[in-house]
C-alpha cells in the first residue's frame, strides 16, 4: 500500500518557521491502531488523515501518542495542502471532526479557521504547577467544555519567554496541557504551549490553544480582534477575532515535503 503525504509548515511563510504537520489524504479508514502507528513513525506534533465525505472531509488527528479533540495547525496544513496539491477549487472546506463540523476558506495572504470558542472558568493557581513551569502565574482558566488545557497567564512576555519547564514534574502536577501566556509587546498577547501529557514538551504553534486565548484575552483587553505570536524556538503568527461562540483564527502555510509512505 502506497499512501501520499505532505509535509506543511503552518502558521509560516517560510520554511522552517511554525508548526509542522503530516498531512495524509486517504480513500477510506484505515485501522485506529495504524494511524496511530503512522503518526508514531511521523513523529510531528500531529499528523492529519482526511477521507472524502461528498464535497466535505472528515478530519482526524494523531500526535505520536494519542488522537486529539481539535488541531489547528494541522487543519490549516490540510487546507493547504488540499488547496495547493490536491486542486481542491471551492473557495471554503468543510472538515468534520471530533469537535463538530469547521470551516476553512481562502482569504487575501492566508486561510481563515472557524472554531468553537471555549467558555473558560476560572481555575486557581496550583504552587505545582508553577514550580513545574519555574514561575508563579497570576491567573489561570479553564475551558469548561474541553478541559484538555488550561491557560496560565503571567504579567509580561519576558516572563514567558524565560519559562524553563520542568517537564517531568509538569506531567506529575497536572494531568492537562498547559498555556503560558502574557501580554505581547509588540501583540496584544504571546503564549507558549507545555504538553508532555500528549507526548509533546513543546508545540511550536497551537491552534486550538488560541480558541482558548482568544476568548482570555478578549475579555481582558475588551478587544475583539487581535493579533498574537506563539513565541516557541520556531514560532509562528496568528491573527485571532472572537465572534460570539466561535473563534476565527487566520494563518499562512507552506510546502516543506512531499512524499509517499510505503506499507
Amino acid at each position: 500500500m502506497k499512501l501520499p503525504i505532505y509535509q506543511i509548515d503552518a502558521f509560516a511563510d517560510a520554511a522552517f518557521a511554525g508548526n509542522p504537520a503530516a498531512v495524509m489524504p486517504l480513500q477510506q479508514w484505515l485501522d485506529d491502531s495504524l494511524l496511530q502507528r503512522i503518526a508514531a513513525e511521523n513523529n510531528l506534533s500531529e499528523t492529519a488523515f482526511l477521507v472524502p465525505r461528498g464535497n466535505d472531509f472528515e478530519l482526524r488527528w494523531f500526535t505520536p501518542e494519542v488522537e486529539v479533540d481539535l488541531c489547528g495547525h494541522a487543519t490549516l496544513a490540510s487546507a493547504h495542502a488540499l488547496y495547493e496539491h490536491m486542486n481542491y477549487s471551492a473557495d471554503s472546506i468543510v472538515f468534520h471532526t471530533r469537535s463538530g463540523a469547521l470551516t476553512v476558506a481562502r482569504a487575501h495572504q492566508g486561510l481563515v479557521m472557524d472554531f468553537p470558542a471555549p467558555t473558560l472558568l476560572p481555575l486557581a493557581v496550583d504552587n505545582a504547577v508553577s514550580s513545574a513551569l519555574g514561575a508563579v502565574a497570576i491567573d489561570a482558566a479553564v475551558p469548561q467544555s474541553n478541559p484538555s488545557m488550561v491557560v496560565y497567564a503571567f504579567r509580561t512576555e519576558a516572563e514567558v519567554t524565560a519559562l524553563a519547564p520542568d517537564f517531568r514534574a509538569l506531567l506529575a502536577s497536572i494531568e492537562h496541557a498547559v498555556i503560558a501566556t502574557a501580554p505581547g509587546d509588540q501583540h496584544d498577547f504571546v503564549s507558549r504551549f507545555f504538553g508532555p501529557q500528549v507526548g509533546i514538551d513543546e508545540d511550536p504553534v497551537t491552534g486550538s490553544a488560541h480558541c482558548c486565548l482568544t476568548r482570555y484575552w478578549a475579555g481582558r483587553l475588551g478587544k475583539s480582534v487581535l493579533s498574537a505570536r506563539q513565541i516557541s524556538a520556531r514560532g509562528g503568527d496568528v491573527a485571532c477575532e472572537l465572534r460570539g461562540d466561535r473563534v476565527v483564527l487566520k494563518g499562512r502555510a507552506i510546502t516543506y515535503m512531499i512524499g509517499t509512505v510505503m506499507l
